[in-house]
């Protein structure tokens, strides 16, 4: 009488031998672009759902902020577990959970229920996201590491810009629960594809052997939860909670640094952080997304105050950034793969600089066009060196670590990505001068975005010196294998 299978054996049975590449790397994408699109599209169903429920709009915010703080939250974690247990039957997972989320948000009751969706939306998305960079070195050949992470890199951008445009002919046609129940059909074709394509677990003995460190993954929690609630709570006014926060995150870093270093079998290995390359390329990757945000935050304010442009032609003009990215990241993958990671990274940080000091200069004397040409080069650097940069970092990492630095470098975006709408929002308010920005003369605007992208060339400067040290520190002790 044969003995029944156990789950793992059930799972290790009914994955494939061999993996599909076209197909692996499809769910891998679908993975991304749902992760970036659930970010975008529900920012435009806000006002919607203030009169759903009757409700402020503080309180309907939190439908964005859970989604946000979940993911930045959990996402290094989510990348160590799948080093752990599998990253294919978590990434299944967190598919599942992202699609069952997103049909209980549709069909939410109250704002609280809804909030709650999301919170679990962001528990898929943050598996999605931090296991779709760490599975492309088991689905395409190390040749073409690079056009995967520029396919990658362009899935997200176009979730990013297809998010405000379809949500609002959502809303418009069947209502806000279509922004929610649209993420479900997708959500299970990539299951789908990624149960018959993505590559059987392989069994790393020794990473489930160190097992799961509790005591940093809560501190780690605790601490990046704090961090984005002090950067997104007020709507830009930092008060007194917000400055707790941040002294929360400040001893959240000490504890957590001292829980890993007695740490038997610690989340993050303090020593994988010595490494230059890794702290360079992370460090970088935080700087840019900064100044990427500048664009997305202060370049609406520019548009309509500055410029006079109406609501349809600021949302057409600030769309061009995410629709270079996604035009550009395959490509961009090509070049990286054909010119080298290291030198491609310092190519496209070059361009976001030209770019950020031409934006800083151009549309007070060029206007619409003034802003669009400088727009361009900083995106279209961006995606360069977002390719690049990701391929670098995630070229030479040894299996059992590739889910938590792909965590690491996702978790870096993220930080910068919220540092910069706190950050470069009150450069922003700085420079114009201006109590009020939403009342400030359109000279007092235009300051305000000079300042800005003076700061954001600044910020590139100090990135393109640290991506060059590193560069030349790696070619003093040889090249990579």
């Amino acid at each position: 009488m044969s003995k029944p299978m156990t789950i793992d054996q059930t799972i290790a049975e009914t994955a494939p031998a061999a993996s599909s590449p076209r197909g692996a790397l499809a769910s891998l994408s679908l993975s991304m672009l749902l992760a970036s699109l659930g970010t975008s599209v529900a920012n435009v169903a806000l006002p919607s759902l203030v009169q759903a429920f009757a409700a402020s709009f503080q309180d309907v915010q939190w439908v964005v902020l859970a989604y946000l703080v979940v993911i930045t939250t959990l996402i290094v974690s989510a990348g160590r577990l799948g080093d752990m247990v599998g990253r294919r039957r978590l990434l299944l997972a967190g598919l599942l959970v992202f699609a069952a989320a997103s049909a209980l948000c549709g069909m939410a009751p109250s704002l609280p229920v809804l909030i709650a969706g999301r919170a679990a939306q962001g528990v898929g998305a943050a598996v999605m996201m931090a296991l779709t960079l760490a599975m492309v070195g088991e689905t395409v050949p190390k040749a073409r590491t690079g056009s995967a992470m520029g396919l990658l890199g362009t899935m997200s951008a176009i979730g990013t810009a297809l998010g405000p445009s379809l949500g609002g002919a959502l809303i418009q046609s069947f209502g806000w629960r279509a922004v929610f129940f649209v993420n479900v059909p997708p959500a299970l074709v990539a299951l789908l594809l990624a149960s018959r394509c993505l590559p059987a677990d392989r069994r790393e003995a020794n990473a489930r052997a160190a097992g799961f460190d509790n005591a940093g993954t809560l501190l780690l929690a605790l601490t990046l939860a704090a961090y984005a609630l002090a950067m997104t709570i007020g709507r830009g006014e930092f008060g007194p909670f917000n400055l707790a926060l941040l002294l929360a995150t400040a001893f959240g870093v000490g504890f957590f640094l001292r829980a890993e270093a007695r740490a038997p079998a610690p989340l993050i290995r303090l020593a994988t952080l010595r490494d230059p390359a890794l702290s360079a390329g992370l460090a970088t990757s935080m700087l840019v997304s900064t100044v990427i945000m500048a664009t997305l935050v202060v370049g609406p304010f520019y548009l309509s105050r500055a410029l006079g442009l109406d609501p349809a032609r600021v949302g057409l003009v600030v769309s061009v950034g995410p629709i270079v990215v996604a035009l550009t990241g395959i490509p961009a993958g090509r070049v990286v793969d054909g010119f080298g990671a290291r030198v491609m990274t310092i190519a496209g940080l070059s361009g976001m600089a030209i770019g950020s000091a031409l934006l800083s200069l151009m549309p007070m004397s060029f206007g619409v066009p003034g802003y669009v040409a400088p727009l361009v080069v900083i995106t279209g650097g961006y995606a360069l060196f977002q390719t690049a940069n990701n391929t670098a970092i995630m070229a030479d990492v040894p299996q059992d670590r590739r889910g938590v630095i792909s965590g690491l470098l996702n978790l870096s975006r993220n930080l910068g990505l919220i540092t910069g709408a706190a950050a470069m929002g009150a450069v922003f308010a700085l420079g114009s001068a201006a109590s009020d920005i939403a009342a400030a003369a359109p000279a007092a605007v235009a300051g305000g975005l000079r300042v800005t992208f003076a700061v954001a060339a600044v910020l590139i400067v100090v990135a393109l010196a640290v991506a060059v040290g590193a560069s030349t520190l790696a070619r003093r002790r040889g090249p990579s294998a």
